[in-house]
Parts: C-alpha cells; sequence; structure tokens
C-alpha cells in the first residue's frame, strides 16, 4: 500500500491517521503535501469539532523518510514546516494519540497539536542532530513553549529519545496512559471536546497563541461571546442550561457567519 494519510469522521471527530508502516509511518514529501489541504477540508467541514493524530499500528511516526531528505533536505524540511503550521493554525481542538516512536517530524506534528496523550511505552526524541539539520525556528520557539529552554536544549543538543514518564513531568505531553487504554481514553476525551463551546475553544486557542493585535482581538471576542440576536449567543445559552440543569445547546461554530 501506497504510504499516505487516512482521515474518518465519526460523531464530530475527525481522525487523520499516518499510515506508512513500512518506514514507521515515516512522512514522505508527498504525505507532507497532503497535510495543508487535508487539514483546510476538515475545517471547513462544520461537521469536524475536533481533531485527532494518530498512527498506524503500533508507531505514532519515526520523523521525515530519509531518502526525501537526501533528494532535497531545504524543500523537504519546508514542506514539514508548511504542514506543521497548517496544523498549530487548525481552529479547531487538535489532540495527538501517540504510541512507539514519536520522533524527528513525528515530534514537530506533535507539537503542533493542542494537546498530546501518549501509551507508556511511547518514545520522543527530536533528531536534527544527528543529521546536520538545523531545526525550524518557529519548530524550536513551538518547542521552547511547550518544555522550556533547558528540556528543549536537551532534545536539540543531544537526539536523545526520552520515554513518556518524562515526556509528562517535561510538559511534551499532557497524559499517559496504562497499555491498552490510549484509544478508549482519547475517544472519551474528543467526546467531551465536542460537547463544549466552540467559541470558548476557538477564543483561548487563539489567545493561547498571542498575536500583536490582541487587545483588538479581545474585542471582536467578547462581541462574539454576546452575538445570537434575541436568544444570546453561546454565553447566554451556557448560563441558561447551567441554570435549567441541562446539557447546553451551543450555535456559535468557526465560518458559521459569526466567526473568524
Amino acid at each position: 500500500m501506497e504510504p499516505q494519510l487516512r482521515q474518518a469522521v465519526t460523531h464530530g471527530v475527525a481522525t487523520v491517521v499516518i499510515d506508512h508502516p513500512a518506514k514507521r509511518n515515516a512522512m514522505t514529501a508527498d504525505m507532507w503535501r497532503q497535510v495543508p489541504p487535508l487539514l483546510a477540508g476538515l475545517a471547513a467541514d462544520r461537521a469536524v469539532r475536533t481533531l485527532v493524530l494518530t498512527g498506524e499500528g503500533a508507531t505514532f511516526c519515526a520523523g521525515a523518510d530519509i531518502s526525501s531528505l537526501r533528494e532535497s533536505p531545504g524543500e523537504a524540511q519546508d514542506l514539514a514546516v508548511r504542514a506543521e503550521e497548517a496544523l498549530a493554525a487548525f481552529p479547531k481542538p487538535t489532540l495527538a494519540a501517540v504510541r512507539g516512536y514519536c520522533v524527528g517530524g513525528g515530534s514537530q506534528l506533535a507539537a503542533a497539536c493542542d494537546l498530546r496523550f501518549a501509551d507508556e511505552g511511547a518514545l520522543f526524541g527530536i533528531t536534527p542532530a544527528k543529521l546536520g539539520i538545523v531545526y525550524p525556528s518557529s519548530s524550536t520557539r513551538r518547542l521552547v513553549s511547550l518544555v522550556g529552554p533547558a528540556t528543549a536544549k536537551y532534545l536539540l543538543f543531544s537526539g536523545e529519545l526520552i520515554d513518556a514518564g518524562r515526556a509528562l513531568r517535561t510538559g511534551l505531553v499532557d497524559e499517559v496512559l496504562p497499555a491498552g487504554d490510549l484509544d478508549k481514553r482519547v475517544a472519551d476525551f474528543t467526546k467531551v471536546l465536542a460537547a463544549r463551546s466552540q467559541l470558548t475553544q476557538a477564543a483561548a486557542k487563539e489567545f493561547a497563541a498571542v498575536r500583536p493585535d490582541q487587545a483588538a482581538r479581545d474585542d471582536y471576542w467578547s462581541g462574539q461571546a454576546r452575538a445570537g440576536g434575541e436568544a444570546g449567543g453561546d454565553t447566554a445559552e451556557g448560563v441558561a442550561a447551567f441554570l435549567e440543569r441541562r446539557e447546553p445547546r451551543f450555535t456559535w461554530t468557526p465560518g458559521s457567519g459569526q466567526g473568524l
């Protein structure tokens, strides 16, 4: 089977699977190219409320297919950065479900997700120093924001792998699950995400990224919270549902005419 990215949408959750098991799900140039348009399509799908990125079988992603680096290392890195930035800019919550190796470009993709849940046997590494490659500045800054400068330097300087326990302690992952429990936990948690206000999630995601025009965007999101006509927006609905002891019926969606 040709290396590919598979996708499926079920109950509001889009699952994207890195499928190249012959090379531990290493990303080929064509696979990197597939990422931005694939994500654009899922972002535009109003049925999608959250996204899970994972790997086929027992490995998340062992990085870039080295053969693509041999042909044109500069182009390969550019493709990886475009994919990473597209994932980081995805307007809905994203979660990397990691088992096995999450190395090089795999760690790049996982770090671009909002959250990372890992099987206890997962291994993480960022390995450009083994190949004499300069890790992209945007990827480095993203890594530093997750784990701090000291751990980022340890990972980048050495290229050494760390286990899931250390990844959890440093903030590289958010939860570590016992063997066999990852899929159920991801399914349960994404069900929670899909039930929550997309307005709250979209605003929080943007604020966490920090923008130069932040003050203006604060006003924008306050307006979105109040929007919705006589019935009010998601805020009014959330408060009413709480007082009435019922599940809220949030209506705000990205691109719905009230969104970005």
